[in-house]
Order: structure tokens, then sequence, then C-alpha cells
């Protein structure tokens, strides 16, 4: 992959279609085609929630339905191709590409895994947009065919623009261990807290929720441990940890992306005061900016080469490798802490270009938030180490 684009545009892209796809990917062609619109709508609102200009052309272009089933109209995309959609979407935008990402995985986990009169009322004018948490922050009780449930959640980005809310519910039936079950239910029936002043993806819009005494049907739930696949092919053996893990991915990796561009754009003109020649023409400078740019390409090759295995695995196998799992889950959280520090480089790097308000502030904002997430966490990276022992000979000469 060449370093530079034909023209002035820039380092080409890492979110680029692989070359082992054989057919083009028309969502990721719609959303690059839309990273002017949804750049100069997150320029323009600031702070304020991603503008519905943005999701209307991202709900326009099918891009909400890139995870979900074909069976309940979405795209069902490949996971590398999915991954890159929410990777050009992160580029344009941070929290624009937190939203999406957020809305079009916990859709196609009700479009694969929930009963078929739910899908039909929560798909019935196409592709829905939802947000939610599915921490375990609700309890609930079993009522007939209903849950009972009651919760408080935070995080719930895109809220102001969801139909539908999903929440993670710890369920105690009358006898037997409690289960975790995720539920979704319209926005209709949920009280929207608000409190969303943070120092990143602003304009996500995360607010808290909380439900009180909602009768969910248990038709619109399903376990979080090894839920049925109802709908679509082998990719929604994934479940729900390593298919959310694929949002997040691509997140980080368009966002870090973002921020090197910015940095090279920055470069072509800055002199910094006393230095005794201008950026690009500094060895220091270039050898710093090429030292981010291997960082990050490694960490994105990782990342991919790490959930590519992961579903040709299923695609041969029907069945999800929990080892390789883990690894696509820790590439994840590689990927986005590694993406935080490749953002930060670019930001000292830029001076004062990048302490004044602009495209670089805000990627260094965004990918902070990300690195605060459960997915940029320790969790996996435990989980790696613990394979890596149980897979090792006693003696490692014969590794």
């Amino acid at each position: 992959m060449p370093l530079l684009r034909s023209g002035s545009r820039g380092p080409q892209s890492l979110c680029s279609r692989p070359s082992i796809y054989t057919v083009p990917n028309p969502h990721l062609e719609a959303a690059r085609a839309l990273r002017p619109l949804v750049d100069e709508n997150a320029r323009r609102a600031g702070m304020d929630p991603v503008p519905d200009a943005t999701i209307e052309a991202l709900q326009g272009a099918g891009l909400y339905g890139v995870l979900s089933p074909r069976d309940v109209g979405g795209a069902e995309l490949s996971v590398l191709e999915a991954l890159d959609v929410f990777a050009e979407v992160s580029r344009a935008d941070g929290s624009a590409g937190w939203c999406l990402m957020a809305s079009a995985t916990l859709v196609a986990y009700f479009g694969s895994y929930a009963e078929q009169s739910f899908v039909d009322r929560m798909f019935g004018s196409g592709i829905p947009l939802a947000a939610g948490q599915f921490a375990p922050n609700g309890t609930g009780v079993p009522d007939g065919d209903d849950f009972v449930i009651s919760g408080r959640y935070q995080f719930g980005s895109g809220i102001h623009r969801a139909s539908w809310v999903g929440a993670g519910v710890m369920v105690t039936p009358p006898a037997g261990d409690a289960e975790l079950r995720f539920m979704c239910f319209p926005i209709s029936e949920v009280e929207v807290q608000g409190n969303w002043e943070v120092l990143g993806l602003q304009a996500t819009a995360s607010y808290d929720y909380e439900v009180k005494d909602l009768r969910v049907p248990r038709a619109g739930t399903f376990p979080f441990f090894g839920p049925t696949r109802r709908r679509g092919g082998p990719i929604y053996e994934l479940g729900v940890l390593p298919m959310t893990a694929i949002g997040h991915a691509g997140f980080a990796i368009g966002v870090s992306r973002r921020a090197l561009d910015e940095l090279i754009s920055i470069a072509r003109s800055k002199h910094r005061m006393g230095a005794p020649s201008p950026l690009r023409e500094s060895d220091q400078f270039l050898n710093a900016l090429g030292t981010l740019e291997s960082r990050l390409r490694a960490a994105v090759a990782w990342t991919r080469e790490c959930f590519g295995r992961l579903e040709q695995t299923l695609l041969e196998t029907g069945a999800l490798d929990p080892v390789q799992a883990n690894s696509a889950r820790q590439a994840t959280a590689y990927v986005t802490r590694e993406g935080a520090e490749v953002v930060r480089g670019a930001y000292l790097l830029a001076g004062t270009d990048a302490l004044r308000e602009g495209v670089l502030a805000r990627c260094f904002r965004d990918i902070h938030a990300g690195t605060q997430h459960f997915f940029a966490g320790s969790s996996a990276t435990l989980d790696l180490a613990r394979d890596l022992l149980a897979a090792s000979p006693e003696n490692s000469v014969d590794a």
C-alpha cells in the first residue's frame, strides 16, 4: 500500500477495502462518499449531538444495517467489511462512528437472536436506530410470557435519535440461578436522564436512562451466554462480545487514522517558532511521523488478522473458536490503546495547532474517551495471556 494517494489528498486510508475481497463493498464506498458531509456537520455541531443530517445520511446509505442479517433487511457484511465501514465513518467524525457502531451492533443482536414475533415488530419499518447499555444494571423477574424489569443505565450513545433502547438485565426466576439477558424496548417506555458532560465523544449524547417496572416480552430478549442464532449466517455465532468488538476496533482505527491525516496536513505548512526549518523538512519530525504511522499500521494489521482468522474459522466450521475470539478482543483493546498513544504523539508534534479547537483536538479527546470503555480494558489481555500459557509446551525449544 503506497504511503500517498496520487495528488495531494494525504495518506491512503488504512480503512480501505483489503485486497482479499473480490467484489466491491458498496457500503464502504458510500461511507467514503459521505465523509465530507459528516466532517463538515461535526465541525458545525461541536459539542452538540451528532446532527440529524448526518444520521439521516448514514441511514439513507444503509450503514446502520451493515451487521444485521439479510433476513431482517440488513446487509450482513463480512466482519472485515463491517469493520472498514465503522472505521471510515469514525475517520470523518468519532462521535458519528461511535453512535453508528453502537446502533448497528445492537440491532444485529436482536435481528439474529430474538424471536420472530419481536423481529416483525422491531424491523417492521426497516433497520431501526437503537441505543443502550448491556451492563447488568437492571433486575427483572419472570411474569408469564414477560419479564418485569427496573434499572438505571448509562452511556446510551445515540439515544437522542433512537427508536429502540436495549439493556442488560439480571433475571431471577422463582427457582434456579440468576441469568443475564439482553432486552430491547421502545424509546417511549424509557425515561432519558440527560447529563452527558464529558471530555470526549461529546456529540454522542450518551445520556443516562431509566426504566421502572417495565414489562418486556420474552420474545424481545435473549441470553447473554450462548444465544441461539435464529437468522443469518455463521457470523452470528460470534455472540455478543466478539461482535461488539468489531465496532470498537473500527472506531479506534478511524479516529487514529484521522489524527495522523490532520498532522500531515498541518506539517505541510507549519514552521514552529525557533525551528531552523519547516516541519516537513525536519528529519526529527519525519522520523517521529514515520514511527507513528508504522505503529498504527502494525496495530491495524494485527487487528485485521485476528478478525479475519476468527471469521474464516466460523465459515469453515460453523463454530466459534474461543481462543481466536479472545485474540480478536485483545486486538481491539490493543488498537484502541495504541491508537491513543499515536494520537497523543500527533498532538504533541502539531504544537499549538492541536491545542486550539479543531479536528486533531477532537480526535485526541475522542480516542481517550474510547480507552475508558470495557473493550479497551485488560480483561481480554488477561484472557489472551492465559490462552498463550495453556497452549505453550513445557519445553520452549518445542514451541
